[in-house]
C-alpha cells in the first residue's frame, strides 16, 4: 500500500502536466510515460497504461475543443478514418522495419521542423477563408493526413499529437487553435486499436489508472481551456517545448 501511494505521488503530478501539455500541442506521452517507467513499472505495462489513461484523456480535450467551436467536424471524422487504418498499418511495420532507423531519421527530421516555425512566421495564422481546397479535396487530404500519421503513430508514436497538429495547419491551412482540436480527435481514433490490444494482452496495471487518469483528464481540460484563452501564439510556444522534448529525447536513444 505504502509503495503504491508513493507510485501515485510520482506519477500523478507527471501525468498531469503531460495531459496540459498533450492537449495544448501534443507530445504528452514524452512526459508520462518515462514518469511509469520512472517508479519501476515494466515496460509493456507501462505502456498499456499510459496508452488507456491518455486515450481517455484525450477525449476530454477533444470534447472540450469541440464544444469551444474549434474543431472541423468533417476534416476532423476523415482524418480519423484515415488514422484508423494507418495505426493498424504502423503496427504491422513495426514488427520488421529497425526502430533505430525511425529513430535516426527523426533525429535529422526535428531541427528542419523547428526552423521551419521560426522562418515561417505566419504559421498557424491563416484565415480560414484563404484556404485553397474544395470541400473533396480538404476530405481526401484530412484522410490522407490521419493515415499518415496514424502509421507513424503504429510505427514509433512520440509527438504524434504534435505532427498531427502540424501537419493540419500547414496541408490544410487551419490556425493552431482548430488545428489542435482537429489533432485530438484524430489522436484519439489512432489510440483506440492500440488501447484494445494493451487491454485484451492484459498489459494494464488498473489499480494506477483511476488516480493516473483523474490527473490526466483534469490535465487535458485545463489546457485546451489556456489554449482556447490565449489563442495560437500560446500554442506555438508549446509546439517548440515539444519539439524540443522530442528531439532530446530520440538524441538520448540514439547515443545510449
Amino acid at each position: 500500500m505504502e509503495h503504491f501511494l508513493t507510485t501515485c505521488l510520482v506519477v500523478c503530478p507527471l501525468v498531469f502536466l503531460a495531459g496540459f501539455v498533450d492537449s495544448v500541442a501534443g507530445g504528452g506521452g514524452l512526459i508520462s510515460l518515462p514518469a511509469y517507467l520512472f517508479v519501476g513499472i515494466p515496460a509493456h505495462l507501462a505502456a498499456g497504461t499510459n496508452k488507456v489513461v491518455n486515450g481517455i484523456g484525450t477525449s476530454a480535450a477533444a470534447w472540450r475543443y469541440f464544444r469551444s467551436g474549434k474543431v472541423n467536424l468533417r476534416a476532423a471524422i476523415w482524418a480519423a478514418g484515415g488514422a484508423l487504418v494507418g495505426a493498424a498499418i504502423g503496427a504491422r511495420l513495426a514488427l520488421w522495419c529497425p526502430e533505430d532507423v525511425l529513430k535516426i531519421c527523426m533525429v535529422a527530421v526535428l531541427p528542419v521542423v523547428a526552423v521551419l516555425l521560426v522562418v515561417k512566421k505566419d504559421f498557424g495564422k491563416a484565415p480560414a477563408e484563404e484556404r485553397r481546397w474544395s470541400a473533396a479535396q480538404e476530405h481526401g487530404l484530412s484522410a490522407l493526413i490521419g493515415l499518415v500519421m496514424g502509421m507513424y503513430d503504429g510505427l514509433l508514436g512520440p509527438g504524434t499529437g504534435t505532427f498531427m497538429l502540424m501537419s493540419f495547419t500547414l496541408v490544410l491551412g487551419m490556425d493552431l487553435l482548430t488545428a489542435s482540436g482537429c489533432a485530438k480527435v484524430t489522436n484519439l481514433a489512432s489510440n483506440v486499436a492500440s488501447v484494445v490490444v494493451w487491454i485484451l494482452a492484459g498489459k494494464v496495471l488498473w489499480p494506477l489508472v483511476g488516480p493516473a487518469l483523474v490527473c490526466n483528464v483534469l490535465g487535458n481540460l485545463a489546457g485546451a481551456r489556456y489554449a482556447i484563452r490565449g489563442g495560437s501564439q500560446k500554442v506555438r510556444g508549446m509546439i517548440f517545448v515539444v519539439l524540443g522534448l522530442l528531439f532530446a529525447k530520440m538524441i538520448w536513444e540514439v547515443l545510449v
